[in-house]
């Protein structure tokens, strides 16, 4: 079958081609961007640690839990270390320029979070300095920031007497080693956010968001869930226990229903450009009648008519797709940086590149056969009746 004659009937419709080329191009690439954000749901909950249990509020994880709780819990056998995370809430310069902010213990952070590595800056620093924080690479390479760079934060939840700022200074920028921590976060000393609420600095209430558990290697974390929880059934705050597997499951949720509503949108992209490129061929094949009777009265087969409609379709998907799949590489890095709070790990994996050109292969061949079959069964002398 010449490759030629397929290219020469693409090119006879420049402008049909090209639209349809570009409609399965934008759906090729919606289509990896959504299976990308579910798989990257999905690889957050499995890179969770299972050396890692969340302790929160039985009644909601908006309600704090008291600093108390600390040393109740280290007391719990088979816990190596306790690390308490409080959510901060302030404000860069506007309200757009969201990013995460949270308090945590800096001497127990890193032995409860191995995959936090510090790649700018210094360690030391942040551990001795009352105003140092930490900030992911990609929330840095967002604003700019540098090692030894002072971050205002007007504080929401926290504020300063007097509407002062709160002043952070950057002692480091880390990176995560798994697709469970994001590098869109700033972290910074519990103690700074402690002190300043009792010497009357700062309104608000002192207490810890969730406790971040670490368990000894061969530890059994049902046994530790049990026990913490019945450390507090009896009250002043009751708490839930949970794998930082189940902890993110429960953050998703919250949500809502992400992955049913990715999944409908993706099926109503595939419905839509199947429709199209079905249209598109149907159309091809119709105009090229008479071209089909010539070929059968030459001595071409039944097979070589069906193969050029069905090769047309498939080349077309096929081009088509790998633009959009090129399109999904290209803009991972910025939906990457934009999603990286929500999605932290976003990226387009091999198996959704696979997907992308797999579902252009089968488009193809899909809109392609029904219109093929018809050209197979026309009889020479009905297609030469038809007009040019």
């Amino acid at each position: 079958m010449p490759l030629r004659l397929v290219l020469a009937n693409l090119r006879s419709h420049p402008l049909r081609s090209l639209l349809t080329l570009a409609s399965i191009a934008v759906a090729i690439f919606l289509l990896c961007t959504l299976r990308s954000l579910l798989v990257t749901l999905d690889a957050g909950v499995d890179a969770a640690s299972s050396r890692r249990l969340i302790v929160q509020s039985a009644v909601s994880l908006f309600v704090d839990l008291p600093l108390s709780y600390q040393s109740k819990i280290e007391s719990v056998e088979g816990i190596e270390t306790v690390c308490k995370w409080q959510w901060f809430g302030g404000i860069h310069q506007e309200p757009e320029n969201f990013f995460a902010q949270f308090a945590i213990d800096e001497d127990r952070f890193f032995d409860a979070y191995p995959e936090v590595e510090l790649i700018e800056g210094s360690r030391e620093t942040f551990l001795t300095q009352r105003t140092a924080c930490i900030v992911g690479r990609m929330l840095a390479n967002r604003f700019g920031w540098k090692v030894g760079d002072r971050i205002p934060l007007q504080g929401a939840i926290f504020p300063r007497v007097g509407g002062e700022a709160w002043e952070f200074d950057v002692a480091a920028i880390y990176r995560s080693t798994s697709s469970n921590m994001d590098e869109q976060t700033m972290f910074f000393p519990f103690e700074y956010l402690q002190r300043s609420i009792e010497d009357g600095a700062t309104e608000g209430e002192l207490g810890c968001g969730v406790y971040a558990l670490r368990l000894a290697r061969g530890v059994d974390p049902t046994q530790v869930q049990r026990e913490v929880d019945r450390l507090f059934e009896n009250g002043p705050q009751r708490v839930q226990t949970t794998t930082e597997a189940e902890f993110q499951r429960q953050f998703v949720s919250m949500m809502g229903n992400i992955p049913t509503l990715l999944g409908g949108i993706g099926g109503g992209v595939l419905f839509a450009i199947v429709l199209g490129v079905l249209n598109t061929m149907v159309l091809a094949g119709r105009e090229r009648t008479h071209h089909f009777g010539i070929l059968k009265a030459l001595g071409f087969s039944s097979g070589t008519t069906f193969g050029l409609l069905v090769a047309e379709s498939v080349l077309l998907c096929a081009i088509g797709g790998g633009l959009g799949i090129a399109l999904s590489l290209g803009s991972a890095p910025l939906l990457a940086a934009f999603l990286g709070t929500m999605f932290p790990g976003y990226g387009i994996t091999a198996g959704t590149i696979l997907f992308g050109a797999s579902l252009s292969v089968g488009i193809g061949l899909l809109a392609g056969f029904f219109p093929a079959r018809t050209a197979a069964r026309l009889r020479p002398v009905e297609a030469l009746r038809t007009e040019v």
